[in-house]
């Protein structure tokens, strides 16, 4: 996967692009992308979300 504070419109193909974490959809040129970040364990985690609905839907389960 390509480094999540990268810029995603620079050379980034569906195959190596984030996924969204509800939906599953590729984030490539996406001025929608959300992403969340926490600590779990003392690792660093990540999600993804195409929009604002998808992010709320993760939110809520």
């Amino acid at each position: 996967m390509v480094d999540p504070t990268s810029d995603l419109d620079e050379d980034v193909d569906e195959s190596n692009a984030p996924r969204c974490a509800v939906c599953d959809r590729p984030l490539v040129r996406d001025p929608g992308h959300r992403v969340v970040t926490w600590i779990d364990d003392g690792r660093v985690e990540t999600a993804h979300f195409c929009g604002a609905s998808c992010r709320e839907s993760w939110s809520e389960s």
